[in-house]
């Protein structure tokens, strides 16, 4: 009736399904979940960790010196941010570091900082084109 190559074959086929019905959909759904929380329309957020409590704002800048950031989020709000030296300027994609002095208005930024505190990171996400070429 069945030969054994076809039950072998049978049996190869139903363990790569099982296999890849299981594996596929959780591997998918971690990115797409963090893309969709952490992506380009994240407005803010506030993050709970074992090690503290951060806050995530994206913004334009429209007010910056040495101590403070000022943000228009997305939705309107306007949030401002403690600065220190110890902030680290990130530019987008290249990942070069910027000095603090570099932050200008109408750049759109990701800011990361903890609840108490000046903030950690600032990731540029786009410096306006007049702008650019000195930063390029």
């Amino acid at each position: 009736m069945f030969t054994r190559r076809f039950v072998l074959l049978i049996g190869v086929l139903v363990t790569l399904n099982v296999v890849l019905f299981f594996a596929a959909p959780g591997l998918a759904l971690r990115k797409a979940v963090i893309n969709e929380l952490f992506g380009p329309k994240m407005i803010r957020a506030q993050v709970h960790t074992k090690a503290g409590d951060w806050n995530l704002d994206r913004g334009v800048i429209t007010q910056v010196n040495s101590t403070q950031l000022t943000l228009r989020e997305f939705d309107g709000r306007i949030q401002p941010i403690p600065l220190a030296s110890t902030t680290v300027v990130i530019r987008d994609a290249t990942g070069r570091h910027l000095p603090l002095s570099a932050l200008a208005r109408r750049w759109h930024v990701v800011v990361t900082w903890p609840v108490i505190g000046p903030a950690q990171w600032v990731d540029v996400e786009k410096i306006p084109p007049r702008r650019r070429a000195a930063f390029g």
